[in-house]
């Protein structure tokens, strides 16, 4: 048109998000000169409440303008800012910055706010002086544009680069383990010659990874003394004389009419296995778990929530920090003397006996992922699951129980019968506890708080 210039808006529309009311402040005019971040941070150009939208992150996406044409008109492109429960567009997880089109929508999680870009054309007459817009990148070469020249000059925290990142050692979870791993080191090397000793570290050492494995993948903070109290508690009901009842209850009574070992089936050896190994130690595993609950809820907050189980992820970390304690006192109060006391009357030297002991002890303090942790952690998540849903609380917690002890039960029954059956078994007992984690993270109430995406980079 002679003597006019087409104007180009692009606007973002909220359209959804936790039922709320939207007004017209919720339509956000995009500039064609900078770009828009959307997030909880309060930096952000388009900034969220951190109570009503807790599944988006700080900074969870961007929307960039670019210039695509000599005559500056303007497209837009969406960008996912590494957020810990991702962006969508038009239903697609985004991976990628992608160029928006009009009526696109994207939502700030699969269940998050929602924004449909809209795009306006308006005419005006030209100006006598018209201020330059500084140009952008094309969207053929955005991504060449946004590596951007670094400059020759080296700072002093590059040089040093500890100085500006040292907070971030322990809030992306980089210091712990290596200060850790020290300390155990130093402690083998004080041990040398005393096998008991170095085998106590190895073992705390090895649980301590895998336990510390879980407790990433969770993401919830829980006090380390807790954790440590779940542990113990188990340990001391080990040693107690309600050892004794849980063994006349699950293995005495099922077995009123033994059978010769030479006659049973693998049926019949799963049938007990459920009793004396899977419902028992499962429930033996479960108490400081519910005894935590217990003693939460007589407690006043912030207590009762740093203590108690309140959500599905407290009863996993419990659980498996419970079962931890199970299997340091099985190992090394059972498996590993036994083995080493046969080897050494076989053999004749107590040093092999002390070597067979340590490999026993190696694989069954690592294997605790796919083993007892995985079955404590599995019914913790039931157990977490009854307290967010107490109208149906016993039937959650009757299908955590027993499955949990069935999955323990086929894991005995057939480390007799078949290598490769038991790697089944374990892969299988694995994947459980991780889907229950997965599923544990989706239904947290706290779940913006969520920090299992630290070690990739900040929410």
């Amino acid at each position: 048109m002679t003597g006019k210039n087409a104007r180009h808006n692009a606007f973002l529309r909220l359209v959804s998000g936790n039922g709320a009311a939207f007004e017209s402040e919720s339509r956000y005019s995009l500039p064609p000169s900078k770009e828009m971040v959307i997030g909880r941070d309060p930096s952000c150009q388009v900034v969220l409440d951190a109570m009503t939208y807790r599944m988006v992150s700080r900074r969870h996406a961007v929307v960039r303008p670019l210039s695509v044409s000599p005559d500056n008109k303007f497209s837009w492109v969406l960008c996912d800012l590494n957020s810990a429960n991702g962006t969508y567009l038009n239903g697609q997880r985004l991976y990628e910055c992608q160029e928006l089109h009009p009526g696109d929508r994207f939502s700030l999680g699969a269940d998050g706010p929602q924004y449909v870009f809209e795009y306006e054309f308006t005419y005006q007459t030209p100006a006598t002086t018209v201020n330059q817009v500084t140009p952008l990148p094309s969207a053929t070469n955005y991504h060449n544009h946004t590596q951007l020249k670094q400059p020759d000059s080296v700072s002093f925290t590059q040089l040093f680069p500890i100085i500006s990142t040292g907070k971030d050692l322990t809030r992306k979870a980089y210091l712990i383990p290596g200060i850790l791993t020290v300390i155990f080191v130093v402690l083998m090397f004080a041990t040398v010659g005393q096998p008991r000793a170095n085998q106590v570290i190895v073992a705390s050492y090895i649980a301590f990874a895998a336990y510390y494995f879980v407790y990433q993948l969770c993401g919830k903070q829980k006090p380390w003394w807790v954790l440590m109290g779940a542990a113990l508690g188990t340990t001391l009901i080990l040693l107690s004389p309600l050892l004794d009842l849980f063994i006349f209850v699950f293995r005495i009574l099922p077995r009123s009419l033994p059978l010769p070992q030479e006659s049973i089936t693998f049926t019949e050896l799963l049938v007990r296995m459920f009793f004396g190994a899977g419902l028992m130690e499962e429930l033996l595993k479960a108490l400081p778990v519910l005894a935590a609950f217990a003693i939460g809820r007589m407690l006043s907050s912030p207590w009762r929530e740093r203590i108690g189980v309140w959500e599905p992820l407290d009863g996993i970390l419990l659980g498996t920090a419970s079962a931890v304690g199970f299997t340091l006192l099985e190992t090394l109060g059972q498996y590993v003397p036994d083995i080493t006391l046969n080897v050494a009357q076989q053999v004749g030297t107590g040093s092999a006996g002390q070597l067979a002991g340590l490999q026993l002890l190696i694989p069954r303090i690592l294997g605790s992922v796919a083993g007892h942790m995985a079955y404590s952690g599995y019914l913790g998540y039931f157990i977490g699951l009854a307290v967010l849903k107490p109208s149906r609380s016993w039937q959650i917690l009757s299908i955590g129980y027993l499955s949990a002890s069935a999955l323990h039960a086929l894991w005995n029954a057939t480390g007799s019968i078949n290598a490769l059956l038991l790697v089944v078994v374990g892969v299988l007992s694995y994947a459980f506890l991780m889907a229950a984690i997965l599923k544990a993270r989706a239904l947290s109430p706290t779940r913006s708080q969520n920090f299992a995406t630290r070690f990739l980079g900040p929410k």
